[in-house]
């Protein structure tokens, strides 16, 4: 099937959404189970102890502690606004940030950083011009600390819908903003799957929705999640590629199986870089990752950089570190999602 499909269903009793590409599954969501803090939850928190040698300092959360790696002009004891950055490591404090946004789907209101930005994907003037108007009127008479960036969903968008999405992260922020004195509390839910699928997938491009019981069955989306609990993925030719998470780094193998051609070296690494994003981002895997690609000559090298740098250009907050002397390729990948692993153990 052609196009972009967002499916909204549930998942092990869960709240679940994927977003289908071209009949490719290139997105999921899967809310976890009981209280687990969701990434883009705001907290008023206060500051607890420094922690020598990482820079850092601890926050108290009404449950637990977060971590704040800013710590210029914190002080234990002073309370502060954080929003969580990302899942929590098992063991590990809450990774949360002083730089709070407040988004929506056509909207984000930016506390401290002034100003207005709209996305670059949308090159009309003219549109750019009348966004700039709406933007203007949203934002008359708020206080100057606070900025807006307008997304690039606002191109095909309704006026009035985008004007209430300005007036409804405004006023969010405001409230927050206002709302520093008292003990640690949440202040502003994470979203969930559904929310997030819509605030973030959901664009003039997306052709199609499904959304109710057994949606996830008529578009085999359980069949592709059961295939992401397994190590192995199979590319093209007979090759594979093994991804392992382990408890310092995320290990990949590429191997060419059965061909033992002069090319099937590259053939089989160019198929596991192009997809090896995808297959992160699903699987919900960062930190350090580690390929250990298959043989091939030295001198083929510059083109699986190429390929590498190409596939992984939007896949968010991604370092490419390259080639170790062992012949092992590092990247590092931020941690945006619990591990899918984690969030359906018995599953598959």
């Amino acid at each position: 099937m052609k196009g972009r499909l967002l499916v909204l269903d549930e998942f092990a009793g869960r709240q679940a959404a994927a977003l289908i590409v071209d009949g490719r599954l290139e997105e999921l969501a899967i809310d976890p189970e009981g209280d687990t803090i969701l990434p883009g939850a705001i907290y008023r928190t206060v500051a607890d102890r420094p922690v020598k040698g990482q820079g850092g300092i601890f926050v108290k959360l009404p449950a637990g502690s977060g971590f704040l790696r800013q710590v210029s002009g914190v002080a234990p004891g002073q309370r502060l606004l954080v929003q969580v950055t990302g899942p929590t490591e098992p063991g590990k404090a809450v990774p949360v940030s002083t730089r709070l946004l407040f988004k929506s789907r056509f909207a984000i209101v930016t506390p401290q950083a002034p100003g207005l930005n709209i996305s670059r994907r949308i090159r009309d003037e003219d549109r750019r011009t009348t966004l700039a108007a709406l933007a203007e009127a949203g934002m008359s008479g708020a206080d100057a600390t606070l900025g807006l960036i307008l997304r690039s969903g606002c191109l095909a968008a309704d006026d009035g819908a985008i004007a209430e999405d300005i007036a409804a992260m405004r006023g969010l922020a405001e409230a927050v903003l206002a709302d520093l004195a008292g003990p640690p509390e949440l202040l502003v839910d994470g979203p969930s799957a559904h929310d997030l699928a819509f605030r973030d997938w959901l664009d003039p491009a997306v052709d199609d929705a499904d959304s109710g019981p057994k949606s996830f069955e008529r578009h085999a989306v359980g069949d592709a999640v059961a295939a992401l609990l397994s190590l192995r993925i199979a590319l093209e030719a007979g090759a594979h590629m093994l991804i392992e998470p382990t408890r310092a780094l995320v290990a990949v193998d590429v191997n060419t199986g059965a061909d033992t051609s002069p090319a099937a070296g590259l053939k089989a690494n160019i198929a596991a870089a192009r997809d090896l994003p995808r297959q992160l981002r699903l699987r919900g895997l960062g930190g350090q990752v580690v390929v250990d690609f298959a043989p091939m000559p030295k001198r083929d090298r510059h083109i699986l950089d190429q390929v590498l740098k190409a596939a992984f250009k939007t896949d968010g907050e991604t370092n490419l570190a390259g080639w170790t002397t062992l012949g092992l390729y590092e990247l590092t990948r931020k941690r945006d999602r619990l591990p899918l692993a984690e969030l359906l153990p018995r599953a598959g």
